[in-house]
């Protein structure tokens, strides 16, 4: 697979609070083998305060790693698609809330935008979920997004079986990897793994 070194990445991030430690590091990574990294935020991720750290400190750590001020309004991102476009669009964490607002065509936040824009140019996006929903409710907008042309997902599964067997999760681990096949538009397999166990 080819290298990612000058490829201009979008990396957004949406409100999945306790899967920040797991992301971060993947961005220092994508910098690291050479990518431009450009971040995008949701308002929730921005402004909310949990047991996993301030908003603003994880917005402040990101923009540290990437040298980029974040992206975290509709207007600053819709650039993202005519005037200076993406090589490749992140989404992850990707909430349940925001992918049936992505599969069901709204665009009410920063990363959404960035993700349409992307798609609109014929550029891979990628997708790392990480919801409580997917083999629930969500499920349908889940294999909505997989069966979608210029979409494609770090390998997921469930990551808590027993106590949340709905739930599932990216194995964010393997995000680069996953990049790197979607600029050759293709799905790095096997796309479901065995989450819980890593």
């Amino acid at each position: 697979m080819g290298s990612l070194q000058g490829k201009r990445i979008g990396f957004g991030i949406s409100g999945s609070h306790c899967t920040y430690a797991e992301v971060v590091p993947q961005v220092e990574k994508l910098v690291s083998l050479g990518a431009e990294v450009v971040p995008v935020v949701t308002g929730n991720v921005k402004n909310t305060d949990t047991r996993f750290g301030k908003g603003k400190d994880w917005v402040s750590k990101v923009e540290e790693i990437t040298g980029q001020p974040i992206i975290d309004s509709i207007v600053a991102a819709e650039p993202l698609g005519p005037k200076t476009p993406l090589d490749c669009m992140v989404i992850a964490p990707l909430t349940g809330n925001s992918m049936s607002k992505f599969a069901n065509a709204m665009t009410d936040n920063a990363v959404l935008m960035a993700a349409k824009a992307t798609l609109r140019n014929q550029k891979p996006v990628v997708l790392g979920i990480s919801t409580n929903d997917a083999l629930g409710l969500n499920g349908m907008n889940l294999m909505r997004l997989m069966a979608t042309k210029n979409i494609f997902f770090i390998p997921f599964g469930q990551d808590d079986p027993e106590k949340k067997p709905n739930s599932m999760v990216a194995r964010m681990t393997m995000l680069a990897e996953t990049i790197e096949a979607a600029l050759e538009y293709k799905q790095i397999q096997p796309v479901i793994v065995e989450k819980y166990l890593d």
